[in-house]
């Protein structure tokens, strides 16, 4: 399967780079989005398991959702890894690329929501995210904040009143309201960035369409956003970006299908990338799926 697609990969390279590369590497170079040129924030960690601790649990102590874990490290046992196992703590990401701030950006591909200050000096913030399960997806669209909210009621929607009938139609703030004590609410007003009562639900697909936040991260990120705040919400299972002169990329595809060979190549070709990078390298990160910036980079012997 691998060589079937590095043949694949090798076709497409030649009909991408021999006609356009040469006139389009420095005009493409020149163009990237201001994040590209920074590579990805945070660093990758290792971790040593210990005693009757799950993925779960590992995640919430690194601020990380239970889907990041899990793809950084394939074959540990999620509910019950052994003991002293060195599991890889996934802290490190490339953002998406932005054009307007401030702002807030939402990537529902890789389950986590980046804070764009209005200049590079205060960095860039990301937080992990619940997001809509199948049937009630979270919209992907442009977005602003309309209202913060500080201990919310939660207005129950009539399909889930339908679903669980024994609900009331309003449940008053405390520990048994899913909104958590902090709620931003969006231009389309049923979407809500907001905390949870369900910690173990962040880094999945767990809500009914609004946007799920630890409870420090919704009340860290209250504090730094205002109203009238763009959000964008979008669906981006590919990223990439280059960090000392090295070329990175990231794969967030639970259905490969989505994830095309030619779009993955144009987008290199696009930004001036496609003579920088190793075939090889390329097709092994996207088999392995692994949730983080991986390092691609053509290395002349």
């Amino acid at each position: 399967m691998v060589c079937n697609v590095l043949v694949v990969l090798c076709a497409v390279v030649a009909a991408l780079v021999l006609p356009t590369c040469s006139a389009r590497a420095g005009e493409a170079a020149a163009a990237l989005p201001p994040y590209y040129a920074g590579g990805y924030i945070g660093q990758l960690r290792q971790y040593k398991v210990r005693p009757k601790e799950s993925l779960i649990e590992i995640a919430r102590r690194f601020d990380l959702g239970y889907n990041e874990m899990r793809d950084a490290n394939p074959g540990v046992d999620p509910i019950l890894p052994k003991s002293g196992t060195v599991v890889t703590i996934p802290s490190a990401w490339i953002p998406p690329a932005v054009s307007e701030r401030p702002s807030i950006v939402v990537n529902l591909a890789e389950l986590r929501l980046f804070v764009f200050p209005t200049t590079d000096a205060y960095g860039v913030e990301s937080y992990p995210i619940g997001i809509g399960d199948e049937g009630t997806d979270t919209p992907v669209g442009r977005f602003v904040i309309v209202d913060k909210i500080l201990d919310p009621s939660w207005h129950v929607p009539a399909s889930i009143r339908r679903q669980r009938p024994q609900l009331p139609a309003v449940v008053a703030p405390g520990e048994r309201n899913p909104l958590g004590r902090h709620a931003l609410r969006l231009s389309r007003k049923e979407i809500l960035i907001h905390g949870t009562n369900r910690p173990w639900g962040i880094g999945r697909r767990s809500s009914h369409g609004c946007l799920r936040l630890y409870p420090d991260d919704i009340a860290s990120l209250f504090a730094k956003v205002q109203q009238g705040m763009r959000v964008w919400i979008i669906n981006q299972p590919v990223k990439v970006g280059v960090k000392e002169g090295k070329v990175f990329i990231e794969f967030h595809h639970q259905d490969r299908d989505t994830v095309g060979v030619g779009d993955i190549l144009h987008m290199l070709a696009d930004q001036g990338l496609l003579q920088r990078v190793d075939m090889g390298k390329l097709v092994r990160a996207y088999y392995e799926n692994k949730g983080y910036p991986v390092e691609i980079t053509w290395t002349d012997p």
